[in-house]
């Protein structure tokens, strides 16, 4: 679709923002408008930064979406599609990326535009973010999106190339994350280390009020670029509040009361007030509440440190008969209301491209006893297990606690604060631990990392320390293969390969869901579950 340029005179922007200084003056945050013109939603975990450099989370994440733009963006299928680049061409080698930026998008209105209150994006805007990126001195956590980048440059005021150190199918995935979004010089410098919390950006919303743990207010951007598919401007919204109670239960209870517009949290306290036991939206709130739901791109995993003589972690036999010794499906049911798929597949989730069409693992309990029975005749009793975890999956590893008593496994559970498990974790000091792995950008090589030895942690995502020749070389291979159909086959042998030699157990594949308002329109969702609110209305 051919989208509309829309010229904005110097004056229009110059009054409409005044117009909104003055609505929105400090001393009275009251909204304007009517409700019906006001997304609501909570933010239980609390946002820590508005900066894209810091988008390291859902939650900060979400608000940055709101706010940046990058060179592209996913659809809800997952496909790379433009935002501020309307087009791209890679070269032959696979290596070289020239974007070629649309000449219509501004930044929004902001006093640190000395000369006027706003300008054009250029292709040297997004030179000084990605150096801004990679600055030590910024200690951006995303500075690992461009680690396989030899250099970017400007070409012109809307040419960028971008010239990779090797051949890399999943570059423009990494490209749409919020890490990637621009950023204008001039609100750095004027902010300096407050940028953090009064962000410019491109986005469908400007910033427009943050109390830090109270509440956000973001306002929407009358200059925004895109269109619908009828050429109405974006967004429909004309502005979004957040508030940050971290009680799920009150969250719960005031979106019951229709003073949250949406709610993407399902807690313990009322999945069973929520839910049927078949994962379906009670009856009594059929006409209430609606429930969307779809695969999460969320693997959640059992872990084996490999790199210990511990005779679990070195028998394969072992590592097999627990995988095999609990029953996936009925711990969704039991623990999650069916929410999330059993993962008798591949490490590979379910909604990304690449995820296996065959089982395999089965619940089979009497082979799991029989291979604790072979081990055990041969070199004795097998010692206690320990398993480290958080609190959060404290319901979880009972449950397996459980089921392995069964086949003949003692398990010991050691609870941990999460940031101390995430560090255990990475420094190799746990033998068995409860993990997941969320994707950072939509291609399964992101899943597949976690096994390649050149990833061991703590320099990279392969906390089992798993290596295996083989998978190395056919991993490797996956970024010479241009086409997509190819490079599918491929990952799903390396995901065989993994299967066969279980560093890990596959628990479950995650499932988003989420509850909205009857009255909201246009909320849809993808397997990465962003929060795209450009298309939201309240009717």
């Amino acid at each position: 679709m051919k989208k509309k340029l829309v010229h904005v005179p110097f004056l229009y922007p110059v009054l409409l923002w005044g117009l909104l200084l003055f609505l929105f003056s400090c001393q009275n945050h009251k909204l304007p408008f009517t409700d019906q013109d006001v997304f609501r939603y909570n933010e239980a975990r609390n946002i820590t930064s508005l900066d894209p450099a810091f988008a390291r989370n859902p939650q900060n994440n979400w608000a940055v979406q709101q706010l940046f733009n990058s060179l592209v963006q996913l659809n809800d299928s997952l496909e790379v599609v433009p935002e501020i680049a309307k087009g791209w061409d890679i070269d032959p080698s696979g290596t070289i990326y020239t974007f070629y930026l649309r000449d219509d998008v501004y930044f929004h209105p902001s006093p640190a535009f000395s000369d006027s209150i706003t300008r054009k994006v250029t292709a040297a805007d997004f030179v000084y973010s990605f150096d801004r990126l990679t600055d030590p001195k910024v200690a951006s956590p995303g500075g690992w999106v461009l680690q396989r980048v030899e250099y970017y440059r400007a070409l012109g005021p809307h040419t960028l190339e971008i010239k990779l150190k090797n051949p890399f199918p999943a570059f423009l995935g990494l490209l749409s994350m919020r890490y990637c979004a621009v950023v204008p010089r001039e609100a750095v410098a004027y902010f300096g280390d407050q940028f953090r919390s009064n962000p410019v950006g491109t986005g469908p919303f400007s910033f427009k009020y943050w109390e830090e743990s109270v509440k956000l207010v973001l306002r929407k951007n009358p200059t925004y670029f895109e269109c619908d598919a009828k050429d109405n401007p974006l967004p429909y919204l004309e502005a979004i509040a957040v508030q940050f109670i971290p009680d799920l239960q009150s969250e719960f209870m005031l979106f019951l009361q229709g003073k949250l517009d949406f709610m993407n949290s399902l807690d313990n306290s009322y999945k069973d007030e929520l839910l049927t036991p078949d994962g379906l939206l009670h009856p009594k709130y059929k006409d209430k509440i609606i429930m969307q739901q779809g695969p999460y791109l969320n693997t959640e995993y059992i872990g084996f440190y490999m790199d210990t003589e511990h005779p679990v972690m070195k028998d394969l036999q072992l590592r097999q008969a627990l995988s095999l010794g609990f029953d996936r499906s009925q711990m969704i049911d039991y623990l999650r209301n069916n929410i999330g798929f059993a993962a008798f597949k591949g490490f590979i989730p379910k909604g990304l491209p690449g995820h296996a069409q065959q089982n395999w693992i089965n619940y089979n309990p009497v082979l799991a006893q029989t291979l604790i029975k072979d081990y055990e005749e041969e070199n004795g009793a097998l010692p206690v297990l320990k398993i480290a975890t958080d609190a959060n999956y404290l319901d979880l590893c009972e449950y397996l606690q459980r089921e392995w008593e069964k086949i003949g496994v003692r398990l010991q559970i050691d609870l941990m604060p999460t940031a101390t498990l995430r560090q255990a974790k990475s420094s190799g000091k746990l033998e068995l631990f409860r993990a997941s792995w969320i994707a950072d950008y939509p291609d399964a090589e992101n899943y597949l990392g976690l096994f390649y030895s050149k990833n061991f942690a703590p320099y990279g995502p392969n906390y089992t320390h798993f290596s295996n020749v083989d998978f190395d070389s056919l991993f490797e291979s996956t970024f010479r293969i241009k086409s997509a159909k190819k490079r599918m086959a491929v990952y799903q042998k390396l995901d065989s390969i993994v299967m066969a030699n279980h560093p890990v157990i596959n628990l479950y594949y995650d499932k988003a869901v989420r509850f909205l308002q009857p009255n909201v329109k246009g909320m849809t969702m993808n397997p990465i579950n962003t929060l795209n609110l450009k298309y939201v209305q309240k009717k």
